[in-house]
């Protein structure tokens, strides 16, 4: 009997129990998810898309429905978007994403014909009246958004479904494995996957994804526009700093800043009117990173105090969100944090777009096929600690051929990942006219 004849799995009772689960949970997950929306001083109606009551009406025409985790993953899709939208101009589209900094960052890029809600949470009611609203010809869920209620409902709806971006960590895939009759009929409601690498690929077929829809892709993130410049800020910065040096390290986790500002230090030895720009991946740890720099003996100037360089600036602390393409512009040189623990990495391609050079460490277990290619192909480089990131950033500022030569190899692999854009809108239209 062939893959595809072969009668669909059925619902176990594990996923029976979490049906009933979620009943109890969700009301209780509301009330904690409603609380940071109001926080953020979202208003009621908005609150109330939580539970699947709509703030907006559904447009008319053929409507693709994008659901994606939070920021990175959802002005990842953009770029798809737009390129979809200029495919088919009766298409529209409806963007999902569950916290209130995604949805401000996507509202200040829509394409258009498109909007924003905030998912529901996992509860059947709230499922169901969020699909009897909105009625989508097409679900495309980002990356590991695997949520069994909607997953079911939206298939039930008659609504086909497309995991884009597909990813699972190692931990996902054993948990899996444990319990493989659930997720074999799970995976059944998909009709197509788009993985990230082969290893994506591989690891849900183990856990019983139909291998004919399976489609190894590139990653999503790869084919996003370019994080944007503020020129005026850029100009800015670039007065205040003048001539001096500067290098970055971006997206710095809690026991990477020790290593960052260690390396500074050695720099500084050699280059005294050197210039870090510091950019802590959650700006809130901004006073602890803060309180580093002064215990390092080290001047600063807090961009989330609206300070300003000097020419005594050691480090510029850039504790701000949605600023990072601004920054990428204004220095080449770049540690990518998420990397130097066992975090997984951030994402490369955004300073890869501004033709930067990369250092990263060991941990970046999300894109390892990514670096991988980075640092065979010369556009980036692995460090393990202080003195071999030191090493590497001094490497970048002393040798301009060097450094030359790893920003032509990040825009060389840019754009060999944005080839890939046509096919992912080509498959994602595929699956709304079948």
């Amino acid at each position: 009997m062939s893959p595809t004849q072969r009668p669909a799995p059925k619902a176990t009772p594990l996923f029976a129990a979490y049906g009933l689960a979620t009943r109890v949970l969700a009301p209780v997950a509301f009330r904690k998810v409603a609380a940071k929306l109001r926080a953020y001083g979202l208003p009621e109606t908005r609150v109330g898309e939580r539970k699947g009551q709509a703030s907006q009406p559904r447009p008319n025409g053929r409507l693709i429905w994008f659901h994606a985790a939070s920021v990175g993953e959802s002005l990842s899709i953009l770029t798809l978007i737009n390129r979809l939208g200029e495919m088919d101009a009766t298409l529209e589209f409806l963007i999902t994403s569950g916290t209130p900094t995604s949805a401000e960052l996507i509202e200040k890029r829509m394409p258009p014909r498109c909007r924003h809600q905030f998912p529901p949470l996992d509860h059947p009611t709230y499922v169901r009246r969020f699909l009897h609203h909105w009625k989508p010809d097409l679900a495309v869920l980002v990356e590991s958004e695997l949520w069994p209620n909607l997953i079911v409902k939206a298939r039930a709806s008659g609504c086909p479904l497309v995991l884009l971006n597909a990813r699972l960590s190692a931990k996902s895939v054993a948990n899996w494995q444990k319990r493989r009759d659930t997720a074999a009929f799970l995976l059944a409601q998909f009709s197509q996957f788009i993985t990230q690498n082969q290893k994506t690929a591989d690891n849900l077929r183990s856990i019983g994804a139909p291998a004919d829809r399976i489609r190894p892709g590139s990653n999503l993130k790869a084919l996003a526009a370019p994080p944007q410049v503020d020129t005026d800020l850029l100009a800015q910065v670039q007065s205040d700093i003048g001539t001096r040096p500067i290098w970055i390290a971006s997206s710095t986790h809690d026991g990477e800043e020790e290593h960052v500002i260690a390396a500074h230090k050695r720099l500084l030895a050699t280059y005294p009117d050197l210039c870090l720009l510091l950019i802590p991946r959650h700006p809130e740890r901004g006073d602890r990173v803060e309180q580093m720099l002064q215990d390092a003996n080290l001047t600063s100037a807090r961009r989330s105090r609206d300070a300003r360089a000097t020419e005594k600036t050691q480090v510029y602390l850039a504790d701000t969100i949605g600023e990072t393409g601004t920054w990428y512009a204004l220095s080449p040189l770049v540690f990518l944090g998420g990397s130097l623990r066992e975090i997984g990495g951030h994402n490369p391609f955004e300073p890869a777009h501004h033709g930067c050079a990369v250092a990263t460490g060991p941990g970046t277990f999300n894109f390892s096929e990514t670096y991988a290619d980075m640092i065979a192909n010369g556009a980036a480089v692995e460090i393990t600690d202080a003195p071999t990131l030191a090493a590497q950033i001094n490497t970048w500022l002393r040798d301009g051929a060097t450094l030359s030569a790893a920003r032509t190899a990040a825009r060389t692999f840019i754009s060999h990942q944005s080839d890939l854009l046509d096919q992912t809108a080509d498959l994602l239209l595929s699956q709304l006219n079948s």
